[in-house]
């Protein structure tokens, strides 16, 4: 599968609602997702699971009870590219689904 190129952070915000540059030096993007409960949230993750790995991207994700932080980048192209603004946006139609408490 041909990888895309790198877009960048600010280029993929552009086209997303709800996420901000990640912290730090590399070019990445960042979400916080809370749901009404742990079942909600890692549901939630269990869905995206099977949507990255159709995808071939995987996400960096932090869970705590009802709360899931993203980080997304490209790996192998240093820094966010289409394939980080589709699995965002992804994240948030299945979010909305689960039930999402707040962006």
């Amino acid at each position: 599968m041909t990888r895309p190129s790198k877009i960048g952070a600010e280029a993929a915000l552009k086209q997303l609602s709800g996420w901000a540059v990640a912290d730090g030096p590399r070019d990445a993007i960042a979400k916080t997702f809370r749901f009404s409960d742990f079942a909600a949230a890692f549901g939630f993750m269990t869905r995206i699971a099977i949507m990255a790995e159709k995808l071939d991207h995987h996400p960096e994700w932090f869970n705590v009870y009802n709360r899931v932080d993203v980080i997304l980048t490209t790996h192998d192209a240093d820094g966010v590219t289409a394939l980080d603004v589709t699995l965002a946006g992804l994240m948030d139609m299945a979010a909305k689904s689960a039930g999402i408490k707040d962006d």
